[in-house]
């Protein structure tokens, strides 16, 4: 009887992957700890929650008071800042004020001073008058007068008014005078205003005629309270020479 030959291939059953569950039962456990981790952290800080939220309610109340307080300062900064600012300005011009009203005073006592040694402690009291006139020679054949005017009748009040002169001597021979028209070049010259306290010292320029010596002046004042006339000789007694 013949054997039968042994097969050549054996059937061997397949043992089933057992790595998907093996995986999958670690992500259950992972997950069950994290579930266990926050109730676990919940049942401790579950009783502080109230208290926590109490105190963060009260830390925002707080926030906010130090805020609008914080705001009131910096309003209160800024007012103060403004008022110092004001009040600097208004310190100055009360300076620069205080300042241009004692230079007044220092001029007003320097004329005062002036004019005393001007007329003299013991002179007689007047009303308006003419105290002196001077005239000089200036380039180009004219003459710079300066003519002083005083009052110590009613000190403090004020003399105002409007000056005139002419000027009196000889020319060709006869006596001659040269009014305020003709020193001045002009018609209806303008009289020169003057207006003072205690004195005044009035300028100008005139031009005499070539050929015209003078000799004299005679000041004529015209103001609200006086018309008065005055003569003064005439200091340098210089020929004018030109073209006639």
């Amino acid at each position: 009887m013949s054997k039968t030959p042994p097969p050549r291939f054996v059937i061997v059953q397949q043992q089933p992957d057992k790595r998907p569950y093996i995986w999958s039962a670690v992500g259950v456990a992972w997950a069950l700890s994290l579930v266990v981790a926050w109730l676990w952290s919940q049942s401790l800080a579950a009783p502080k929650l109230p208290k926590l939220s109490a105190e963060l309610d009260q830390t925002k109340r707080e926030l906010r008071l130090r805020s609008k307080a914080l705001e009131q300062l910096e309003q209160r900064e800024a007012n103060l800042q403004r008022s110092d600012q004001i009040s600097r300005a208004a310190n100055k011009q009360v300076q620069n004020s205080l300042a241009q009203r004692e230079e007044e005073i220092s001029d007003l006592r320097a004329d005062v001073a002036f004019y005393e040694r001007l007329v003299g402690a013991t002179a007689p009291a007047k009303g308006l008058n003419v105290h002196s006139v001077e005239f000089k020679p200036e380039t180009g054949g004219t003459w710079r007068y300066q003519i002083v005017l005083t009052q110590n009748l009613n000190r403090g009040a004020v003399s105002s008014g409007g000056l005139q002169f002419q000027v009196e001597g000889v020319r060709g021979g006869k006596l001659a005078a040269i009014g305020w028209d003709e020193l001045h070049q002009k018609s209806k010259a303008p009289a020169q205003d003057y207006s003072f306290r205690y004195f005044q010292q009035l300028d100008g320029s005139v031009m005499l005629p070539a050929g015209f010596t003078p000799q004299r002046v005679r000041i004529s004042l015209h103001g609200e309270n006086a018309a008065i006339e005055q003569h003064f000789a005439w200091k340098s007694g210089v020929t004018v020479t030109g073209e006639t």
